[in-house]
């Protein structure tokens, strides 16, 4: 996917805010009025411009792809939007991999919106997407757009996800109403594990059909993304094909816009068996066992710290 400051791409420039940007508005005031001076001889570089939701659909448009990954903290964050990661998503996969929980089901609203807010803060280009967890907006159409509104105002997250087919079609619709972009999430939907019956393959066969009409309805009601999980690819690309929004596989084939991983298992932190989609890019469990066993030793023979960290 190509940069949306790229000259050479279709994606609008990013405007700035019509009332000001914050503190850093009132700290360049003073630059930019000096700047008026020299406009006609100086030109300012573009700035780096965010990822919007409009991005992604024209990546669709051009044939492009874009990546995503899971983030939950500062530092990751951080990376990930330096090198050149288009969205990045506070996964209520927080539940399992931050907070030790065994599934995504424990995780609340409260645990994940201060992750969402280092993620937000530490983010100058990607695409921050929030899931809203368990329980938090499957009542109502009215709980679902006041738990979007909290990420919103209190996460900083510029979208949401929410996990389910058609049924939620009307949530979807009177949260865009409300001003929220929603990614819809349906095939393997993890907060439903024991009403699927386990982690299991979903739009086999005959049972293609619900998801595209499931990616249908969501699509209308005005989700600006379709995330699919562990689908068959045939069945993935007739989803793809059925509809004019973005989507994004993990587990759904290579027909979809975009792909995401949970990013401690892209990077190989996480031990244990993984699913059949992952692939893994580096291997930092090693490299931070090796890290804390070295730092171990030295602590323990006294060679740190040596004089080179005493004052």
């Amino acid at each position: 996917m190509a940069p949306s400051n790229s000259p050479e791409s279709s994606m609008s420039a990013e405007l700035p805010a019509p009332y000001g940007s914050g503190p850093a508005a009132n700290a360049t005031a003073a630059t930019d009025i000096a700047a008026k001076d020299t406009a006609a001889t100086v030109t300012a570089p573009n700035p780096v411009a965010r990822i919007r939701t409009h991005h992604l659909r024209q990546a669709k448009l051009n044939g492009e792809h874009f990546a995503m990954l899971t983030a939950y903290d500062q530092y990751t964050a951080e990376i990930f939007d330096q090198a050149g990661i288009e969205v990045l998503l506070v996964g209520d996969s927080a539940s399992n991999n931050v907070f030790g929980n065994e599934t995504s089901l424990p995780v609340t609203v409260d645990e994940l919106i201060p992750l969402c807010r280092a993620v937000t803060r530490s983010a100058r280009r990607a695409l921050v997407v929030a899931d809203l967890p368990f329980g938090s907006y499957e009542v109502s159409a009215q709980q679902a757009v006041a738990t979007g509104v909290r990420f919103l105002k209190e996460g900083l997250a510029h979208a949401v996800k929410i996990e389910g087919g058609k049924f939620y079609a009307e949530t979807v619709r009177a949260m865009v109403q409300a001003g929220i972009p929603v990614m819809a999430h349906i095939g393997f939907t993890p907060q439903s594990e024991h009403a699927l019956g386990g982690y299991r393959v979903q739009g086999r066969g005959d049972d293609a059909q619900r998801l595209i009409d499931d990616a249908v309805a969501l699509a209308d009601a005005g989700a600006f993304c379709v995330l699919m999980e562990m689908v068959p690819a045939p069945t993935a690309a007739a989803v793809d094909a059925a509809v004019e929004v973005p989507t994004i596989g993990i587990g759904a084939g290579n027909a979809t816009t975009g792909q995401v991983l949970v990013w401690q298992d892209m990077a190989g932190l996480r031990g244990g068996k993984m699913a059949k989609f992952v692939k893994q890019y580096a291997d930092l469990r090693t490299t931070l066992s090796d890290a804390a066993k070295a730092y171990g030793d030295d602590v323990r023979s006294g060679q740190f710290p040596g004089p080179e960290q005493s004052f």
